[in-house]
């Protein structure tokens, strides 16, 4: 029997439901799916992945088991599981432990069952699976070819490591894939976040001050669609070049401390903690929502908030009220941690199937090629960016242009000139 723990197996068939309905919007992942369940090139290999237990999740899971890899499978953050999805890839004779509503003792033991395959694969979100393994399982490193991760957090703090002499395996940073990041990261961040805004709070964004946090990838993805709901739209950055860039896109730019005061909704998605702190909330209207969109639940100072409260209320499902001593409200969405899957499903799956079609060829690249790399973050083949996107544009039925033989000769000609 497959060993498994998730909140309840009963719920499988519901579960299933939902990963066929997400099939069917992934084509490029079920493409990749048909293709390599022939040649199976993922046959001998272990993957230990910890990333949310969704849907699109577990098609991707699915998907890595039709190439011949044995899996097993944790949630990366407390609150993102889908306890339907947990069971149907259970009832599958899927390894997974995971369950909405961990704590954080729970959360690493999930990590731990899943080691018990001695991977030889790892793929990860938030980076938390690499670090377990640098930190209490280096036994089992001698048996990696590579890994991979997924969000921006993850590749910041693995590179961080590899920068400190301290990663002992090659990873290779999906998340920097421009099949990852200029879609996942924009599109299903910008329209994600609102959905889980929206489920929490009921609020009207049009004619509210939305406060983003960061303009990267996915700030920019929120700014756009928070401007597109009808909000005026203040970004705080500490970049100079992304805080030029988001004036010159149409937004205020300005330091928290001065947002602070007149923001209606502050959404956080930078990857650093201490975003927003009692500084900042002690000169916040009555009425402000604050939320996340960062991997980890630091970027908006929950105990400062506490510190500044008298009375704590969960009022809805992923919403929290705080009373402040001076007698004001602030609204906390989901304790902090991800808005879009703490209080909603997550990106739309076509976007997912992306990412998830970049993760899957990731771990074909790191079997074939991983056993002859030196420890350290790579970057995702540029090759197989453009094959993913190219297969996108297929399945919705787009075709592009391609150079002629004479534009290639150009391409390369450098004594062509005026």
């Amino acid at each position: 029997m497959t060993d498994y723990k998730v909140k309840d197996i009963g719920l499988a068939e519901e579960g299933r439901m939902l990963i066929e309905y997400a099939e069917k919007n992934m084509p490029v992942l079920m493409h990749l799916r048909e293709k390599y369940s022939k040649t199976q090139p993922l046959k001998g290999m272990r993957i230990t992945g910890c990333l949310h237990v969704t849907k699109e999740t577990a098609v991707l899971v699915e998907t890595l088991r039709a190439a011949g890899a044995e899996v097993a499978w944790s949630g990366c953050n407390p609150l993102s599981t889908n306890d339907k999805v947990a069971a149907a890839l259970a009832a599958n004779d899927v390894s997974v432990f995971a369950w909405h509503g961990l704590d954080t003792e729970e959360y690493y033991w999930c990590i731990e069952q899943t080691l018990k395959i001695k991977p030889t694969l790892t793929l990860d979100d938030g980076a938390d699976l690499i670090f377990t393994l640098h930190q209490k399982h280096e036994e089992l490193i001698p048996n990696l070819y590579g890994g991979s991760e997924e969000t921006t957090t993850g590749v910041i703090r693995v590179r961080a490591m590899a920068d400190d002499g301290k990663l002992k395996y090659p990873i290779m940073a999906v998340n920097d894939a421009d099949t990852k990041h200029l879609f996942d990261n924009v599109y299903g961040t910008g329209q994600s976040a609102f959905d889980g805004v929206l489920r929490a709070t009921d609020m009207l964004i049009a004619g509210k001050t939305v406060v983003i946090g960061g303009y990267g990838y996915c700030g920019r993805g929120m700014a756009v669609r928070a401007k597109g709901l009808g909000a005026d739209v203040v970004v705080t950055e500490v970049d100079p070049v992304r805080g030029l860039q988001a004036r010159m896109d149409g937004y205020q730019v300005m330091k928290m401390d001065d947002a602070a005061a007149i923001g209606d909704l502050f959404l956080t998605a930078t990857g650093m903690k201490d975003i927003v702190t009692g500084a900042h909330m002690k000169k916040m209207k009555t009425g402000a929502v604050l939320g996340n969109l960062g991997h980890y639940n630091v970027e908006i100072n929950e105990p400062d908030l506490m510190a500044l409260s008298k009375s704590k209320t969960r009022i809805r499902h992923a919403l929290d009220e705080y009373e402040t001593k001076d007698g004001r409200f602030i609204y906390l969405i989901g304790e902090g941690r991800l808005v879009n899957l703490a209080a909603a499903s997550g990106h739309p799956s076509s976007v997912m199937d992306l990412s998830f079609a970049s993760q899957f060829n990731a771990m074909i690249w790191m079997a074939k090629n991983g056993k002859g790399l030196k420890p350290a973050v790579y970057e995702f083949p540029k090759e197989l960016d453009r094959e993913t996107a190219l297969m996108k544009l297929q399945t919705m039925g787009i075709d592009i242009d391609e150079w002629t033989e004479e534009q290639k000769r150009y391409a390369t000609a450098y004594a062509e000139g005026t």
